[in-house]
């Protein structure tokens, strides 16, 4: 087996019609981030950026994008808003983790949402995680029927929240792929004011992640959508966005915000269930909802997948680094989420946190 190293933006035409085959031919590899627009548009914003690409015979049989560090750390690409990675392969042509890290020249590389059984590296995962699932492949009133069998109230209590957010605030209106980029600039203001009331750390803060929306936004696949942002409209106004991804057979969702003041409404709701209609009768398999405890999943999945967290090392100074700075961190992390009293004191610490930047946020500053 021959394995070649080259950015997204050098590779052929027949590489990218293999990768997406690849991904077209098996379920486990479907989802949107583990294909080659997700990899070409990180490339764009973060220039270490690579594919490594496993030829036998003359066919390109495997696909690993990774971003490049020092020391040859390195990791998923886009770690931190990436919520799927692997190795796209044909069944078994990458068996062992340590030849493609050094082809790659790679001493690490972590990860924090790889599917759950993929090689090669799955048996180098720490921690597993669940993540929701909205599956709508048998239709949308299947999967209607479904969640109301968790909960019996959820789809009525929408019911009202439609038509009372109708009567008072004015004519509803979905649009699936909202084209106008000023409303992709409200989904991030919207989203911004959110990390900060709930102290997390503000992705917009990050160019490169606003740059990459922007990117992924007015990107096509064959007539097709990559990003689609998504809005729910109501008086003429938008009242929830959300962006994802999107693929043949699976929508990841990413990022989904809302006006604060139409809270009483359940816009979000409202959106994630127009969205799942929409994509029921476009074919597609099922909404990823991505790892990550919330009230909103909990409501909306069918069922739950595995991903893993987690890193390889070869033996090395880089390796040795990231040893020291991961360790201690992992072990903190696994301290609270074994701990109830520790988990719900951390949520305590992080709204508290969020509603004082927010006051200082909102505060006039002499």
């Amino acid at each position: 087996m021959r394995i070649k190293v080259v950015s997204p933006a050098d590779l052929r035409p027949a590489e990218v019609a293999a990768w997406r085959d690849i991904q077209s031919e098996s379920s486990q590899y479907a989802n949107p981030f583990l294909g080659p627009d997700f990899a070409r548009a990180v490339s764009a914003v973060r220039p270490r950026v690579r594919v490594a690409v496993a030829e036998q015979a003359g066919d390109s049989v495997a696909f690993f994008p990774f971003e490049h560090g020092a020391l040859g750390v390195g990791c998923a690409v886009g770690l931190g808003v990436s919520d799927c990675q692997a190795v796209v392969q044909r069944p078994g042509a990458v068996r062992e983790a340590e030849p493609l890290l050094r082809a790659c020249g790679l001493t690490v590389w972590e990860f924090d949402n790889l599917v759950g059984d993929a090689p090669p590296f799955s048996p180098f995962a720490r921690r597993f995680h669940p993540s929701a699932v909205m599956d709508v492949s048998d239709g949308y009133e299947q999967y209607k029927a479904r969640v109301s069998q968790n909960s019996k109230r959820f789809l009525g209590d929408m019911r009202r929240f439609t038509r009372k957010l109708a009567r008072e605030v004015g004519d509803i209106r979905f649009v699936f792929d909202e084209r106008d980029p000023e409303q992709l600039r409200t989904l991030m203001r919207w989203k911004s004011a959110q990390y900060r009331r709930t102290g997390r750390r503000d992705r917009f803060a990050k160019p490169w992640i606003a740059e990459l929306l922007r990117r992924l936004h007015a990107a096509r696949c064959e007539s097709s959508p990559v990003g689609v942002l998504s809005v729910l409209y109501a008086g003429g106004q938008p009242v929830a966005t959300h962006f994802g991804l999107w693929s043949e057979r699976v929508f990841a969702t990413w990022f989904p915000a809302y006006d604060t003041h139409f809270a009483r409404y359940s816009p979000g709701m409202l959106l994630y269930l127009r969205m799942a209609e929409e994509a029921a009768g476009a074919g597609v398999a099922y909404l990823d909802l991505a790892r990550g405890a919330s009230q909103y999943k909990d409501t909306l999945k069918t069922r739950d997948q595995t991903v893993a967290e987690g890193w390889v090392a070869l033996p090395s100074a880089g390796a040795v680094t990231h040893w020291l700075r991961r360790v201690p961190v992992g072990i903190a992390y696994d301290a609270v989420l074994e701990r109830p009293y520790l988990r719900q004191a951390a949520r305590r610490t992080l709204n508290g946190v969020g509603a004082l930047r927010t006051r200082w946020t909102e505060s006039p500053v002499t």
